[in-house]
Order: structure tokens, then C-alpha cells, then sequence
């Protein structure tokens, strides 16, 4: 891993573009590696939050995700 550099600004709204992105680009990413590989990622990270103690924290995660798998489904 390089030392990159990946400052964020202060503002919410640029955060919020950024997260954006972020999540458009797993999609793309998910669409590139297939079908079969991107179910199998997708079922572990629904795992991952399962085993969450927080819950608020974890009603995020689950929406992140059905966003990505809807984006995905298109």
C-alpha cells in the first residue's frame, strides 16, 4: 500500500458527493468482476453486517447495500 493521501473535505456536501461516487464505483467495480463474484461479495458483506453490535451503524451498511445491488441490477 502506498501513502497516499486521501484528504476529505470539511464540507458535508462534497463528503456526501464523494460517498457517492465511492459507492458508483463498487457497482462498476462488481459489474466487471461478473455475476457469480459479485453475488458472493454482496452475501458477504449482508454477513459482515449481521455480526454488527451497532445498529444504527448497521441500518446504514444494509441500505448502502441494497443501493449498490440495485444499481448493480440495472
Amino acid at each position: 500500500m502506498s501513502n497516499e493521501n486521501f484528504a476529505t473535505s470539511d464540507d458535508p456536501q462534497v463528503l456526501a458527493q464523494e460517498v457517492a461516487f465511492l459507492k458508483l464505483m463498487v457497482t462498476h467495480m462488481l459489474k466487471a468482476i461478473g455475476q457469480a463474484d459479485a453475488g458472493k461479495v454482496v452475501i458477504n458483506m449482508e454477513r459482515y453486517v449481521k455480526t454488527l453490535g451497532d445498529q444504527p451503524e448497521a441500518e446504514v451498511f444494509t441500505n448502502t447495500i441494497q443501493q449498490i445491488k440495485t444499481a448493480f441490477r440495472q
